[in-house]
């Protein structure tokens, strides 16, 4: 497959799971998720084409206290979310150790750049472990949905990871086709806890920025 700038992921998804239609195939595929809303569209999206296991590991999350959180509400959407195929979960180690340790030097590098892009590597690769661990025949992440994320490097990354650890990536970019409003009208429908940073204290950081920005106008 060609991994180039240009390549159009939702295109190369409907090609592999138009395949699995006509194969009548129903694979086993570990989601990487980040919290419960992300997964709510990815969910709906893919139950259909596969048996999924949600694989939760976030080390960047900070506090603990909010990482709970978000776990609980994965578990609770999971009961609570009608599937075509039941859905099992699994909660990696919560490692923050893992997370400061990458984001040494980084630590004023903006959302979305280096410090990001190294997380994104720690956690598709636990993701690929696992997979492979699990006997999946495919992975992947819930990732790619968010607006703030950067799809490119995402795909460029689990590739990388699925290759090296040999377990299939399935690409994606969930935000297309309207993916990410579907994940907000579906987090409204189950009342789903929405935090309002993406989950390390930098994050965070930035996020209150903004607000006492907005405040002051």
């Amino acid at each position: 497959m060609n991994t180039g700038t240009k390549l159009n992921y939702q295109k190369e998804l409907d090609r592999i799971l138009n395949g699995l239609e006509r194969r009548q195939e129903v694979p086993a595929l570990l989601l990487h998720s980040c919290c419960a809303p992300c997964s709510s569209y990815v969910l709906e999206y893919l139950a259909r084409y596969f048996r999924i296991t949600i694989f939760y590991y976030n080390p960047n999350i900070s506090p603990e206290e909010e990482y709970r959180k978000r776990v609980e509400e994965q578990k609770r959407l999971i009961r609570e979310m009608p599937l075509e195929h039941p859905v099992h979960f699994v909660e990696g180690k919560y490692e923050p150790e893992l997370f400061f340790e990458l984001a040494k030097g980084l630590e004023e590098v903006p959302e979305g750049g280096e410090r990001c892009f190294r997380c994104y590597e720690l956690r598709l690769r636990e993701a690929a472990r696992a997979a492979k661990e699990l006997r999946q025949d495919y992975f992947t992440t819930t990732l790619t949905i968010s607006p703030l994320k950067n799809a490119a490097k995402l795909n460029e990354i689990g590739l990388a990871a699925g290759e090296e650890i040999g377990v299939p990536y399935l690409v994606s970019d969930f935000k297309k086709r309207n993916g990410y409003k579907r994940s907000v009208e579906l987090s409204a429908e189950y009342g789903l806890y929405r935090q309002n940073y993406c989950g390390c204290i930098f994050s965070r950081r930035e996020a209150d920025a903004r607000m006492a920005r907005k405040t002051d106008e």
